[in-house]
């Protein structure tokens, strides 16, 4: 399951319905068969994993106790069941540009080189400018919307309006309870669990050609069906004493592509919700994205094609596969 968390949270799928589990190792407990442990929380639902984040100061001892009792005939193997999104959130608050090599990367990209800078003095310039960030800025976040979701191990299905089609991998925090206008000091005490998420992007439609004055177009770019693979699990915080220790790690077809620490953040996780919370608040089960490091296809010349499969993995989170295909033809 990971090489990390004795035991995380999952929403699997069987022949008799959808349920939320306790995952350990190869094995999935059951939760609905300990409903009186979590009163008021439907553990068939869709939403029953943001119903036990809602108590989830009382939920988690409970959990940690349930997987232990490995004796009881409520346990199923893991391979028998389907893996679904663990996570139905309301609100997901998404960062940009908040990893310092990607940022480079793509200021490089997006250069006139030969128009009087070298390469090695965008990239210097850009670092001064991302030191400059860090000590007086704040960070930049857009929204994104749920229906983009879909499992870790789903098909998506790349939009035939476009063929710039791009990876994201991205550690994301599951907020655990009510959290406004709380500082960076605090803020990892809102965050229960953590969560892998690959934040797919059409990158022809991120600018407005028709009103470049207006800028960004995230809703366009990030938000088609299927375009946020989220899980597999959910893994509490307490398993991930530093987030900014873990390690993001994406393959295309084998192939490393994204390999970095969580450590080139310009902003950390606690920054990020802290920031977050400032403008809105945030609701258990909400995600907060925190930025994509460097890796992305449009740095390597090579965005998403029909049939290909990428493997996104973070430290002790586990690790997503999601293959690619492209739309059917609407001739």
């Amino acid at each position: 399951m990971t090489d990390l968390a004795p035991w995380a949270l999952g929403q699997l799928s069987s022949d008799d319905g959808s349920f939320v589990g306790v995952v350990v190792g190869a094995a999935v407990r059951d939760l609905r068969a300990d409903a009186e442990h979590f009163p008021g929380v439907d553990l068939t639902a869709r939403t029953a994993t943001r119903g036990l984040l809602e108590t989830w100061d009382t939920a988690r001892p409970v959990l940690e106790h349930l997987a232990t009792e490995r004796d009881t005939g409520r346990w199923h193997p893991l391979d028998d069941l389907r893996v679904l999104a663990p996570l139905q959130p309301r609100q997901i608050l998404q960062a940009g540009a908040n990893y310092r090599k990607h940022v480079i990367d793509l200021a490089v990209s997006h250069a006139d080189i030969a128009n009087g800078r070298t390469e090695d003095e965008v990239r210097e310039q850009t670092a001064a400018m991302m030191d400059a960030r860090r000590a007086e800025g704040i960070p930049y976040f857009f929204i994104g919307l749920p229906s983009a979701i879909t499992g870790p191990y789903d098909d998506v299905t790349l939009p035939g309006y476009s063929d710039r089609h791009d990876w994201e991998l991205e550690l994301a925090a599951v907020i655990g309870r009510e959290t406004f206008r709380v500082g960076p000091e605090a803020a990892l005490d809102h965050v229960a669990a953590f969560v892998v998420v690959n934040d797919l992007t059409t990158r022809d439609l991120v600018f407005r050609r028709d009103m470049p004055e207006i800028g960004t177009d995230w809703f366009r770019s990030k938000n088609a069906p299927g375009f946020l693979p989220l899980g597999p699990w959910l893994v509490s915080s307490a398993f991930v004493p530093d987030p900014q220790s873990v390690h993001l790690t994406l393959t295309l077809n084998g192939q490393v592509m994204q390999d970095e620490s969580a450590a080139d953040m310009l902003f950390t996780v606690a920054e990020l919700v802290s920031a977050a919370s400032q403008t809105t608040p945030l609701l258990p089960g909400d995600l907060v994205l925190t930025g994509s490091p460097a890796g992305n296809g449009a740095h390597w010349g090579r965005l998403l094609r029909d049939g290909d499969v990428m493997e996104s993995t973070i430290t002790g989170l586990g690790t997503q596969r999601t293959r690619v295909v492209a739309e059917a033809s609407r001739a």
